[in-house]
């Protein structure tokens, strides 16, 4: 007798929110927050993140908590977020979004001290390349990374956004 089984794809449920005028792309399981795109893109955000995934609207509910976060953030009043998510990069990627949840709310650091933290001074670029590819954009922090040189440095989600939310944590600290 033989048995088959299938790999189950993974189910993302998604919703946007429109807050202060941008609409924002929220993604979950059913147990955990694992995308939160920048505002007023493409819907299909989460597809680019997740390729093998079943994207599905959430009309169960699972981002709510995580809008609500995000609300309670841009508004100012949440400096942290307790709510579950998950990450799936390589290790690489992982190593460095743990050092990025390290920046504290309202500070900026460097790709190169990213790099240096993660013990791979020489790998700023690669560290670029992991902060470009976070799919939880807020709450792992990688707005609070900036060039060594000094400006704003770049954004998934724009350099205007970007400085909104540095401007945002400066005032809020």
């Amino acid at each position: 007798m033989t048995t088959s089984k299938t790999k189950q794809r993974l189910q993302i449920y998604a919703r946007t929110m429109t807050i202060d005028g941008q609409t924002w792309l929220l993604g979950a399981t059913e147990t955990a927050l694992v995308f939160v795109g920048f505002p007023d893109q493409a819907a299909n955000q989460i597809a680019d993140f997740f390729p093998e995934a079943e994207i599905l609207p959430d009309t169960a509910g699972y981002t709510v908590a995580a809008g609500e976060a995000l609300q309670a953030y841009l508004a100012g009043d949440q400096m942290t977020w307790s709510l579950p998510w998950q990450t799936a990069g390589t290790p690489f990627q992982e190593r460095v979004w743990a050092q990025l949840r390290q920046i504290p709310y309202g500070t900026t650091t460097t790709y190169q001290q990213i790099a240096t933290a993660i013990g791979q001074p020489g790998a700023s670029r690669a560290v670029g390349s992991a902060v470009g590819a976070n799919p939880l954009l807020v709450v792992i922090p990688c707005h609070r990374v900036v060039p060594q040189a000094g400006g704003i440095g770049q954004y998934r989600g724009g350099a205007a956004l970007k400085q909104q939310l540095l401007a945002l944590e400066a005032r809020s600290h």
